[in-house]
């Protein structure tokens, strides 16, 4: 487990309208990326060939990579992508500032994105549990910013979402353990329960 450092003071405070425009823009970006590479695959043999600068059987892999792409992007982007649920949670719930985000070094590989394995403490209400956080728009590498404190926002029990200081990156957090997911939701009274609902934080797992 990495033993993050301190941060002395909350950083300047998060715009909510901000973080949303910034993750749907990353998320438009990926997709151009993508559509960029798979036509590039598609164009590539059609121009060679017909031009007749090189016929090598190869050439006729490209489609079919770009064929296996194309069914990849679309099951990411609608199966993965939940700009929707996070513009709930920072609709539902105030940011608030965490001091101390410690990643235990196992990280899992899942169809949202990786799961890593945090403790976010520092918001005095009482012991953390160790939670599950999951990038938002389905990117697997670890914000290291979020090591010197976060941003949280929602109710652990039902979930939450963590944004990074800075960087405005957005995770998805859900306590990492389901028994204790399930008996911190049956401690929960109808008052938090109707938040999260409104929230879109009941009846889903990242």
């Amino acid at each position: 487990m990495t033993a993050p450092p301190r941060a002395t003071a909350p950083p300047v405070p998060v715009d909510v309208d901000r973080v949303l425009r910034r993750a749907t823009r990353r998320l438009l970006g990926d997709l151009a990326l993508r559509l960029a590479i798979i036509t590039t695959l598609v164009a590539v043999p059609t121009v060679l060939t017909r031009t007749g600068t090189c016929d090598s059987p190869a050439l006729s892999l490209f489609p079919v990579a770009a064929v296996f792409l194309a069914l990849f992007t679309c099951y990411r982007f609608v199966s993965n992508v939940r700009l929707g649920k996070l513009r709930a949670v920072l609709r539902n719930y105030p940011l608030e500032f965490r001091p101390r985000v410690a990643r235990k070094e196992v990280d899992t590989w899942t169809k949202y994105g990786t799961a890593f394995t945090l403790k976010v403490s520092g918001g005095g209400q009482g012991p953390a549990p160790w939670v599950r956080a999951v990038n938002v728009i389905g990117r697997r590498r670890w914000p290291k910013e979020a090591e010197n404190g976060a941003w949280v926002a929602g109710d652990l029990a039902f979930g939450g979402v963590l944004v990074v200081p800075g960087t405005d990156e957005a995770l998805f957090l859900e306590i990492a353990k389901r028994d204790k997911a399930a008996r911190a939701r049956e401690e929960a009274g109808p008052e938090r329960l109707a938040r999260a609902e409104q929230a879109g934080l009941v009846g889903e797992r990242s």
